[in-house]
């Protein structure tokens, strides 16, 4: 039974989507703050099975996971009103950005503000790491499994391996104590036809929505290999685009509007931003009633159990990245300090920590 309405879903992941800023670590713990902590529309063990379950299909893990929680709250009105919420102002702000560079000829300069954004965050996710670790980790097994996660991804080896390598062992795991034997077909993607104009560029972007997992970086690999390599757009100007979605708050993968507009104007920002985010949404409503069902089977749930402590140890390692990255000068690491301080001690919205941030790292640097 949903108990919320379209409207206040639709409301809420549009103010995330236009304040969260600094990936998709950052939008789950904003995400857990706002809906598990402060709402209450979700539990802790709920809003970590659909971590896990998003972690497992391809595209943009924290949009998927705003779709996902839409339906909970409010059905599929919900589903389309939260992912529609939170992917619009990044679209937007994209766009805005791509006219700026393409009239001028260069992205504002805004880099300043930002110095103190990343050390800002380290606070912020630390704080939101914590509570879903004591909740993932409910034995010593899974104990064991997170920290080799943790210790994998420090290491370098890939996250889609890990998780999916977390999932089987917690099978494993499952099968030797109660002698049963499962087993989980994978899906694969087909390769897409190219079409001329903006069905060329909606159909590149399908494809790489419909089989990109993993972070922004990733993203970028993926956008060279379709668009630089092929001759259909330089170099320099794919690195303004990623560099524009880091900008602006919300999925990264707005950065693909930016290139749309740049090659076909907003036309072609807007069939590029539909072209990639159009997966999550079919991939969400297909897993959705999957998901209880892993839960509700003591078999599979091991899975579930297994690859919701893997997707916590990967976004610890995140938060060790950011404090790594803020040790590197003196007045990031002190960003880093007085913004984990506040995280933890104060009921502060974590918007007006990264605003905090963002001032110290301007006077700072």
């Amino acid at each position: 039974m949903h108990q919320g309405s379209w409207m206040e879903v639709g409301r809420l992941f549009f103010v995330l989507g236009t304040t969260a800023f600094g990936g998709p670590a950052v939008h789950i713990a904003r995400m857990r703050e706002e809906l598990v902590v402060k709402r209450h529309w979700l539990t802790e063990q709920k809003f970590l099975d659909l971590v896990g379950a998003t972690n497992l299909i391809p595209g943009p893990n924290s949009t998927e996971l705003a779709i996902h929680i839409g339906y909970e709250r409010a059905g599929w009105k919900g589903l389309l009103a939260a992912g529609i919420g939170f992917i619009v102002p990044a679209v937007s702000l994209t766009i805005l950005l791509a006219w700026l560079y393409v009239t001028y000829g260069q992205l504002p300069a805004v880099k300043p503000f930002f110095i103190g954004v990343t050390p800002a965050l380290f606070g912020i996710i630390a704080k939101a790491v914590f509570p879903m670790l004591r909740s993932a980790m409910k034995s010593a097994e899974l104990i064991v499994l997170g920290c080799v996660v943790f210790a994998g991804s420090l290491f370098g080896l890939n996250e889609l391996f890990l998780l999916f390598g977390a999932g089987f062992a917690g099978l494993m795991l499952s099968w030797v104590r109660s002698r049963q034997f499962v087993f989980l077909p994978l899906l694969s993607v087909g390769s897409l036809l190219k079409l001329s104009g903006n069905w060329k560029l909606f159909f590149v972007f399908l494809k790489v929505g419909s089989i990109l997992y993993g972070s922004g970086y990733v993203l970028f690999a993926f956008l060279e290999a379709e668009l630089v390599d092929t001759g259909m757009l330089e170099r320099d100007v794919l690195l303004d685009a990623i560099a524009a979605g880091q900008f602006t708050p919300g999925p990264v993968f707005s950065s693909v509007a930016f290139v749309g507009f740049y090659l076909n104007g907003l036309s072609g920002a807007l069939v590029s931003a539909l072209g990639i985010f159009l997966p999550s949404f079919v991939f969400v409503a297909l897993i959705r009633p999957i998901v209880r069902w892993l839960r509700n089977s003591p078999v599979f749930a091991a899975f579930l159990n297994a690859v919701n402590v893997a997707s916590v140890a990967l976004i610890a390692t995140v938060c060790l990245d950011m404090l790594h990255d803020a040790a590197t000068h003196w007045s990031t690491l002190l960003i880093a300090i007085i913004c984990g301080i506040l995280s933890f001690t104060t009921k502060w919205n974590s918007v007006f920590i990264l605003i905090v941030g963002s001032g110290l790292g301007f006077v700072l640097r």
